[in-house]
């Protein structure tokens, strides 16, 4: 998910530099939500597992 993220910041800021600026702001938008979507969803995760008391799996 921060993924796209990242590729809707990199657009953002490619359509900012072109002039672009409704895409730019739009695409900026969408990056802000999704990252605090990403950010919510870790930290539940993160919570559950604390609560479960399983170490998390890390290769």
């Amino acid at each position: 998910m921060i993924g796209w993220a990242i590729t809707f910041l990199i657009v953002a800021l490619i359509a900012g530099v072109l002039g672009f600026g409704a895409i730019a702001g739009t695409a900026f938008e969408f990056a802000k939500i999704i990252f605090f979507v990403a950010i919510i969803l870790f930290a539940i995760s993160a919570v559950i597992g604390l609560v479960r008391g399983r170490s998390p799996n890390v290769p």
